[in-house]
């Protein structure tokens, strides 16, 4: 009975053993699945998601987000094995010390192919003095001519520069007063003392010279600036028929509500930034319509593309989200060119190449491709003006989708 039971116990045994023993032949099979999973390739995103600029860092972020997503649910990089996106999201603040210091935690926990950023220039200035010393490319849609102004190797601007912009912002309002009949002879400029601010009025300086223009008057005021009177009192007395006001947007409210408030009726060219996103209209209401704005891109340029961003958040794709979802765009392209996501493989496919397609069908220039200081030499400014609760684009004409109101 007992050798019996012995021999009982030693089958069970021996089954549990073959068992145990079929089980770890199995594991190594599930391992090595696991194992064949491509790693996620890792894109810091870092923006003013708080502080008084962090509506234009959450828009940037929607716009990656989406098209990070899209890239992820059509199966990752093929190139490399199905690797998915990681979007590594950091909070810049509002503030340039902050944003240098969350860029060199980002980089110093995280295996980084590049980062996205950051928006405002003077933060992704900060940013690329980290990136460039980890020779991590850093992919932006900010505006200042010092972003690749620096002989940095691993900044990469897919708009056009602030100076540019300023030039066109001119340009293309002297075009469209004419257009009605009318002729611009002076002119008012205003504008944040910030790198972006400093560097577009330069270009407005520039095209008012170059046309003889009168600039009657040229005021720097503080970011955050809370009493516009001063500025609209002399702006009224100047003379000026036109006005050109380079701001983010609370400055940019404050601005164009005193001028109204005051009855101050001469035409307002927005340099972008605070004058081009759902929340100008929201705060001004009637006054905000017929502004006018230079811009890098818009939403109608490409509604195939930017009615995806409508449909998920609900407001038309501004210039931020869609030049933002263009510098992934361009990033992933870079990644499969080189079958690579170590970011000295994707710095190197960046330079000099031209991208096209996806998102970058949106651009004006309709590629990208970046010159030897990392600037995309494609990028084509462009008008825009608020009808109703939208902007359209309004000149050049080749790409307008609407006549520009010009009321002088």
């Amino acid at each position: 009975m007992s050798k019996n039971n012995s021999l009982g116990n030693a089958g069970v045994n021996r089954r549990a053993l073959l068992s145990g023993t079929a089980a770890l032949l199995a594991s190594p099979f599930v391992l090595s699945s696991a194992r064949a999973e491509a790693p996620p390739v890792n894109v810091g995103v870092i923006m003013p998601l708080s502080g008084p600029n962090a509506q234009f860092g959450i828009n940037s972020r929607n716009g990656i987000e989406l098209a990070a997503d899209e890239i992820n649910a059509a199966g990752g990089i093929a190139e490399l094995g199905g690797a998915k996106i990681n979007l590594v999201v950091a909070d810049a603040t509002s503030t340039p010390t902050t944003a240098g210091t969350v860029a060199q935690r980002l980089v110093s926990q995280q295996d980084m192919t590049a980062v996205l950023g950051a928006f405002v220039s003077s933060l992704t200035i900060a940013i690329s003095e980290v990136t460039e010393r980890r020779d991590i490319p850093l992919l932006t849609m900010s505006f200042a001519d010092q972003i690749t102004g620096r002989g940095y190797r691993n900044i990469f601007q897919v708009v056009a520069k602030a100076s540019v912009l300023g030039k066109a912002q001119f340009e293309y309002t002297a075009a469209i007063a004419q257009a009605a009949g009318a002729k611009i002879e002076k002119i008012a400029i205003m504008y944040e003392d910030t790198t972006y601010g400093t560097a577009q009025a330069n270009g407005l300086r520039a095209g008012a010279k170059a046309a003889n223009v009168e600039v009657v008057m040229d005021d720097a005021y503080p970011l955050g600036i809370t009493d516009t009177t001063p500025l609209i009192n002399k702006l009224r007395g100047s003379g000026a028929q036109a006005v050109f006001p380079v701001s983010y947007l609370n400055d940019s409210l404050l601005i164009i509500r005193t001028m109204r408030q005051q009855k101050l009726t001469i035409p307002a060219i927005g340099g972008a930034a605070g004058y081009v996103i759902p929340d100008f209209e929201k705060g001004l209401g009637e006054f905000a319509e017929n502004v006018l704005s230079i811009d890098t891109s818009n939403y109608d340029l490409a509604p195939q593309l930017t009615e995806r961003f409508r449909k998920r958040f609900g407001y038309f794709m501004v210039h931020e989200a869609l030049e933002s979802a263009v510098c992934l765009e361009v990033l992933v392209q870079a990644i499969k060119k080189t079958k690579s996501a170590k970011a000295e493989d994707v710095a190197a496919a960046l330079r000099g190449a031209r991208f096209t397609g996806g998102w970058i069908n949106g651009m004006t220039g309709g590629a990208v491709q970046f010159d030897q200081t990392g600037l995309n030499v494609l990028s084509v400014p462009l008008m825009v003006q608020w009808r109703g609760k939208d902007i359209v684009t309004v000149w050049p004409k080749d790409v307008a989708k609407s006549a520009p109101v010009w009321r002088s």
